[in-house]
């Protein structure tokens, strides 16, 4: 059976968790831009973590079922209709039921940026060095290495008797906990780590970095989030030999104006890297878009680590009821 893609929205991709592994040999790792949703909205549906899914960004898609499926949306917030029917979820990330034939139909975007839908069985699209994620740039993975277009039909899985066991539409299976995944605002803070190259930007950098929100460009992206903002000065050059980048990192090119690097970053990068978003707080800035705000609070070790633990226990309980 099939999701046949009748509007794809504004940019709809399939996405797993990344094709980790291989950025050593120049392959990037692509992937949800919101690791959390992702793993709830899969969670949600009875998927295994990894199940490759459509991240919707901005404006959402429209798409006929060929069978009936237990599916959730997790991430930003839209209204759902189904063959016309407002859907109503409390709270909104709960798994609910598309009838065979039904058409599920993303309306108006509510709050947050990207959103996940999961189906359960997943999308079954052959994989590319062990992952089915798109990554666009290099046309690789997901539906033809590219964002799904109108008529796009995208193989699913075998949805198991349990997957197939859900309440009526609009009655949550599951009370989620609060994974901070959707519940975004047009301005929002995240928290920092210093370095890796923290040493060489002048030794206020770290306070101007926090003086005043940044603003993400219109020409951000998948790749990464071009900020405008309090500018950040190197003390030994804007250059370094070219080392690893990292989800989250926020490099400083000559321009002292940081760039925040999401899910289809490139491998390596000559830039220095000032600070890198913790793990916790990577959903927070994967639901921001070009216009919103964000600001940066340096933080200590502890409490990155701590967050993290926080949030793994939430999304246990959810995956392991």
């Amino acid at each position: 059976m099939a999701l046949v893609v009748i509007r794809p929205g504004m940019l709809t991709t399939v996405q797993d968790r990344g094709r980790w592994g291989y950025q050593s040999r120049g392959v990037p790792v692509a992937g949800p831009m919101d690791p959390v949703s992702h793993r709830l909205a899969n969670a949600l549906v009875g998927n295994d973590a990894g199940a490759a899914m459509l991240e919707v960004t901005l404006l959402g898609p429209e798409l006929e079922f060929e069978d009936e499926r237990v599916v959730a949306v997790a991430g930003a917030v839209f209204s759902l209709t189904i063959d016309g029917r407002t859907i109503s979820l409390s709270p909104p990330a709960s798994p609910f039921l598309v009838p065979m034939g039904a058409r599920l139909r993303f309306g108006a975007r509510l709050r947050g940026a990207r959103a996940y839908l999961a189906i359960a069985g997943g999308i079954d699209v052959p994989p590319v060095l062990g992952s089915r994620a798109t990554h666009v740039i290099s046309a690789m993975g997901g539906f033809e290495g590219r964002a799904v277009r109108p008529g796009d039909r995208l193989p699913l899985g075998a949805a198991s008797d349990a997957q197939r066991t859900v309440s009526p539409p609009g009655v949550p299976i599951v009370t989620l906990p609060d994974s901070g995944a959707g519940a975004i605002a047009s301005e929002a803070t995240v928290r920092v780590l210093p370095g890796p190259q923290a040493d060489r930007f002048m030794i206020e950098s770290l306070d101007v970095l926090q003086s005043a929100p940044y603003v993400i460009a219109q020409n951000s992206d998948r790749m990464g989030f071009r900020l405008d903002g309090p500018v950040l000065a190197h003390s030994r050059g804007p250059e370094i030999i070219s080392d690893a980048t990292g989800l989250g990192a926020l490099q400083v090119p000559s321009s002292g104006q940081p760039i925040l690097l999401m899910a289809d970053r490139q491998t390596t990068g000559g830039y220095p890297k000032i600070a890198t978003v913790i793990t916790a707080d990577l959903p927070i800035a994967a639901q921001l878009a070009p216009g919103d705000s964000i600001r940066f609070a340096v933080c200590s070790q502890r409490e990155a680590m701590a967050s993290l633990i926080a949030q793994e226990q939430a999304l246990l309980r959810v995956e392991q009821p």
